[in-house]
C-alpha cells in the first residue's frame, strides 16, 4: 500500500502540475481576451463544479430550474455526457438517455410539462444560439456542468464542492480530482458545499468559511440531500412499496448504484434495519445483459422473506429503457429520489440570493438596451 503510495506520488504529482500550468494559461487567455467570452442577450446560469463528479450537480440543477420555471422561460442546456450521438438535440418525448444522455433525460422528465425548453451540445455557444432560434419565448438559460467552458459569458455562476471532498483538502487531476485550481472559485458568484450532514457544527462552518477564502461579494451556502420513499421503476408490476424506516431485520435490500459517489446512497440505506448488499458500477453506468443477468442471479440468491432491489434516480432512467432487463425484476426494483434542502445563511436564503442576481442582471441588460435604442 505503502509503495503504491509512493509511485502514484512520483507519478502522477508532476502531473497534476503539467496539467495546471495548462488550466492556468487556458484561465489567462481568457483574462487576457484573447479566447473571447460570448454574450446572449437573456441571463443565462451556469451550474458546475471543479472537481470530477460526485457533488450532487443534477439534484441541485433540478433545484435550481424548479425555483426559475415559475418566473422565466427557462432553456436548459446540456453537453449530453455519455450519449451515443453528436451536436445540438433538442430533447423531447421520443429521446432516449442514449440519445441525450441519462441527466438531460431525467430532467426534462421532470419538468417538460412545464414548459421548459431541453436540449444538448458540446458546442454551448452553438446550443444556446439553436435555443433561441428554436424557441424564441426563452428568456433565461440554464448551463449544467459548464463551469469549465468560459466561451459564454455567464450571468450567475453557481459552482458546487462536496462537505466530505471539500476543493481545498484536493489536488489537480490525475493526484487528485480538481479540473481547477481551489482559487478557480473566485469566478463563482454563489459557492454551494453540498451532501452536509444534518446538523452542521458551528467549527465545521468555520473551517469552510476560512480555507475557501471567497471574497466579500461572492456567498456561500450549505446544503443537503433529503432521500424520499422508494418509488417503483415499474408501477404496473410492483406488488408493494418498501418503506424504508418499516424494513425490519427480515429484509433484504441488494443496492446497485452506478454514480460517482455512491457513499451517501449506501449510508442511507445503512441506517434502517434492513439487511443491504451492495454492487457498485461505474458513474453514467450503461447496463449490459451480462450486467443484469448477474444481478438477477444475485436476487434470486438472497435468502429472505422480504428482498427488493433499489438504485438511484439516475440509475434508473437508464434501466428503465434497458431493453435487457429482466421481467421478473420489475416487480422488485426501485428507486429513490433525492430533494436539495439548503440552509439560510445570516438571514438569506439561497432562493432570494439567485433570483436577486437574475433580476439585477436582466434590469442591466434593459437599461444597456433603451441606451442602444437611443
Amino acid at each position: 500500500m505503502a509503495r503504491n503510495k509512493i509511485l502514484s506520488t512520483l507519478v502522477l504529482y508532476p502531473l497534476s502540475k503539467l496539467f495546471g500550468i495548462g488550466v492556468e494559461l487556458r484561465n489567462l487567455l481568457f483574462k487576457w481576451h484573447i479566447l473571447k467570452q460570448h454574450i446572449f442577450p437573456v441571463p443565462v446560469i451556469v451550474v458546475g463544479n471543479i472537481a470530477v463528479g460526485g457533488t450532487g450537480k443534477t439534484p441541485h440543477a433540478e433545484y435550481i430550474i424548479g425555483l426559475l420555471k415559475t418566473r422565466y422561460h427557462v432553456g436548459v442546456l446540456s453537453r449530453g455526457y455519455r450519449r451515443s450521438t453528436k451536436g445540438y438535440i433538442p430533447v423531447t418525448d421520443r429521446s432516449t438517455p442514449l440519445d441525450v444522455g441519462d441527466e438531460p433525460y431525467q430532467m426534462f422528465h421532470k419538468y417538460s410539462g412545464d414548459d421548459t425548453f431541453f436540449a444538448v451540445c458540446e458546442d454551448r455557444c452553438k446550443g444556446i444560439r439553436r435555443m433561441l432560434a428554436d424557441d424564441n419565448k426563452i428568456d433565461l438559460i440554464v448551463l449544467d456542468d459548464a463551469y469549465q467552458h468560459r466561451y459564454v459569458k455567464p450571468t450567475v455562476s453557481i459552482v458546487l464542492t462536496e462537505f466530505n471532498r471539500p476543493a481545498f483538502f484536493d489536488h489537480l487531476m490525475p493526484y487528485g480530482r480538481l479540473r481547477e485550481p481551489a482559487d478557480a472559485l473566485e469566478r463563482a458568484e454563489i459557492v454551494v458545499v453540498t451532501k452536509c450532514p444534518e446538523k452542521l457544527k458551528p467549527l465545521e462552518y468555520r473551517i469552510f468559511k476560512n480555507n475557501l477564502k471567497l471574497f466579500h461579494y461572492q456567498k456561500l451556502f450549505f446544503s443537503r440531500f433529503v432521500y424520499r420513499e422508494p418509488v417503483p421503476l415499474f408501477p404496473n408490476d410492483a406488488m408493494s412499496r418498501p418503506s424504508m424506516p418499516y424494513l425490519g431485520a427480515d429484509t433484504t435490500i441488494l443496492a446497485i448504484p452506478g454514480i460517482a459517489n455512491p457513499r451517501p446512497f449506501v449510508n442511507y440505506l445503512k441506517r434502517f434495519r434492513a439487511n443491504v448488499k451492495v454492487k457498485v458500477y461505474p458513474d453514467h453506468h450503461n447496463f449490459s445483459r451480462k450486467d443484469l443477468e448477474m444481478i438477477a442471479s444475485r436476487f434470486k440468491s438472497i435468502d429472505a422473506p422480504n428482498k427488493f432491489i433499489i438504485t438511484t434516480e439516475k440509475d434508473a432512467v437508464r434501466l428503465l429503457n434497458n431493453p435487457y432487463f429482466p421481467i421478473e425484476l420489475r416487480p422488485y426494483i426501485f428507486f429513490i429520489p433525492i430533494v436539495v434542502e439548503f440552509e439560510s445563511q445570516n438571514g438569506e436564503t439561497f432562493d432570494q440570493t439567485l433570483l436577486t442576481l437574475v433580476r439585477n442582471s436582466t434590469l442591466s441588460v434593459e437599461r444597456k438596451s433603451k441606451t442602444n435604442d437611443v
